[in-house]
């Protein structure tokens, strides 16, 4: 027991590698491998499937892996943590026994359920939702390990509780060990998004010297809650500090990053190198948990189309500016949101077509299918002899779709019957937290005194810089780190809200949020409203903003020259 124990992870989220699975189990030493498949979306995308037939709801892919690697899993002694489970563990839980039993396997599979709110959402106040689910904490899964379970199958747990589980099953932690459960949070944290930690998704990523095929990471966790992130020997891609950094940015706000166990602080967090391809965490601070849990609401918003207009050579807001105004014209009916975006990706005297042209989207939204079907993208298509010169389109005509509306709900965590349910069917009922705290912002600590710049340069802040962005719900984060003190100074000093917004004007008349993380020399900015109701809304180019750090890291600041490597 003193010894750390080693959790990997296997998936990042529904349609991940699935080879994951059998390298990480025949790739090194494991005690749990774990798999997180859930995200906003896919609890849409399970809620769909689900009114389908009420035998679906789970993720089916996990199966497939499942059917490789369970015999190994086995004859490893690994156990195996995951949330594909999704609307459906139960589901999930007797799929794994049919396949064991196909496979002729002993295996002792649990579930954790009590995340699904749907049936008494009206009671909640939770409007009419499609899916509604709790985000429940570890300690179901403490019970079903406890128990002997060898894969335990879960609901919408957080995306660390699938970590934090195994650790504190493995070192007996109590409720209140706050401090190693939030080292383990962090640990769960960095490594939820698979190879995200290990040079995936990396700004600077021509560091990683084998790119091609990441590995997987995994965490070697103590007592203490301190970790070392780290991955399987021979395998692709780099774990480093800013590996670490930026996976531990990704999708937060600011210090306090709350889970149903404990409130880990972020602002404690401390990064050291520990050899080749591995990084220590230590340091870690926990407060009690907040009273609510966060409750993931998705419901079906309604249809959306859209057309895309190739505008090319002269003349482009012109051109865009008259076929807006015909396409107007010709609806028999005005859907009930209508919105156009030019991307001027067209370049004066371009030497090809495609980069002499740009684009102009217009993506239309209703409650009637028939408003943003055919009628809408027949009405466009019908314009091509009668429009702008070169007037051409990128598809054509076709149905709308439908799209999703994501909003974050509370409700009180004794409302919700977290229950732990055994191989034999023994039901366990798991308490909520008995001690717990108002979540409120920690008090922001001031920027380091400047220093006199001196000569500057006007570069792209990526010259310096690296950043990760992402979606919760409708707002968007994006976390911007150094690498050196010097520059930390220039970075909090200079990154404020203001010029973050006139650096990217989409964000301009939105609720913009700065938190300073001195000890990761990081600036994470949350941005409210940016991706309009969740991802599938489709509000913007790029609905969940992952590129949104790189556009940052592309505009040009007045850079001083002893800080450029």
């Amino acid at each position: 027991m003193a010894e750390a124990v080693r959790i990997g992870n296997c998936s990042g989220f529904y349609g991940d590698r699935l080879s994951a699975m059998y390298d990480m189990l025949s790739g090194g030493e494991l005690d749990f491998l774990t798999g997180d498949y859930l995200a906003e979306l896919t609890m849409l995308i399970l809620g769909r499937d689900r009114m389908k037939s009420p035998d679906r709801g789970y993720a089916k892919t996990f199966l497939t892996q499942l059917e490789q690697c369970l015999g190994l899993a086995l004859d490893k002694k690994v156990r195996i943590v995951t949330n594909a489970g999704g609307l459906n563990p139960a589901g999930l839980a007797d799929a794994v026994r049919a396949l064991a039993a196909r496979l002729g396997l002993a295996v002792n599979v649990a579930h954790v359920e009590g995340d699904d709110l749907l049936p008494r959402a009206a009671e909640l106040e939770l409007g009419e939702p499609l899916t509604a689910n709790a985000y429940l904490g570890a300690w179901g899964i403490v019970d079903c390990l406890d128990h002997g379970a060898d894969v335990v199958v879960t609901g919408r747990v957080t995306d660390a509780s699938v970590t934090v589980g195994p650790a504190a099953a493995h070192f007996g932690w109590g409720r209140h060990d706050y401090d190693q459960l939030a080292g383990a949070v962090v640990a769960g944290h960095v490594i939820e998004c698979g190879a995200q930690a290990t040079g995936g998704n990396y700004a600077f990523f021509s560091d990683v010297t084998d790119p091609l095929h990441p590995g997987f990471p995994l965490a070697e966790i103590h007592a203490d809650g301190s970790t070392t992130i780290t991955k399987h020997p021979g395998t692709g891609g780099l774990v480093s500090i800013d590996t670490v950094t930026a996976q531990l940015l990704y999708e937060v706000s600011g210090a306090r990053y709350a889970n149903p166990d404990v409130t880990a602080r972020l602002d404690t967090v401390a990064l050291a190198g520990d050899g080749p391809d591995r990084v220590r965490i230590s340091g870690v601070r926990g407060e009690a948990p907040p009273p609510s849990l966060k409750v993931s609401l998705n419901q079906i918003g309604g249809f959306r189309n859209t057309m895309t207009f190739v505008l090319t050579g002269l003349n482009i807001e012109a051109k865009a500016e008259l076929v807006q105004r015909q396409l107007t014209a010709a609806l028999t009916v005005e859907p009930a949101e209508v919105s156009w975006t030019l991307a001027r990706t067209d370049h004066p005297d371009a030497d090809t077509e495609e980069t002499a042209s740009a684009l102009l989207h217009c993506v239309v939204r209703d409650a009637d299918p028939a408003v943003v079907g055919r009628q809408f993208s027949s009405a466009a298509v019908e314009l091509a002899l009668a429009s702008y010169p070169g007037f051409h389109v990128t598809a054509p005509p076709g149905d709308g779709q439908v799209y999703g509306v994501f909003t974050a709900g509370y409700v009180d965590a004794a409302e919700v019957a977290h229950v732990a349910v055994h191989a034999d069917g023994t039901r366990v009922a798991i308490t909520p937290a008995a001690q717990t705290q108002p979540l409120v912002a920690a008090a922001e600590p001031a920027p380091p005194p400047p220093r006199s710049p001196g000569p500057t340069r006007r570069l792209p802040l990526g010259t310096i810089a690296g950043a990760r962005s992402g979606d919760k719900g409708g707002s968007a984060n994006v976390g911007v780190w150094v690498r050196t003190e010097e520059q930390w100074r220039w970075l909090a000093n200079t990154l404020t809200v203001e010029v973050l917004q006139d650096l990217l004007p989409e964000t301009a008349d939105l609720d913009v949020t700065r938190y300073l993380l001195p000890n990761l020399y990081a600036v994470n900015v949350v941005v409210d409203g940016l991706l309009g109701q969740g991802v599938g809304y489709q509000a913007r180019f790029d609905p969940q903003a992952k590129g949104l750090g790189e556009w940052l890291r592309s505009r040009h600041l007045d850079i001083p020259e002893g800080l450029i490597p």
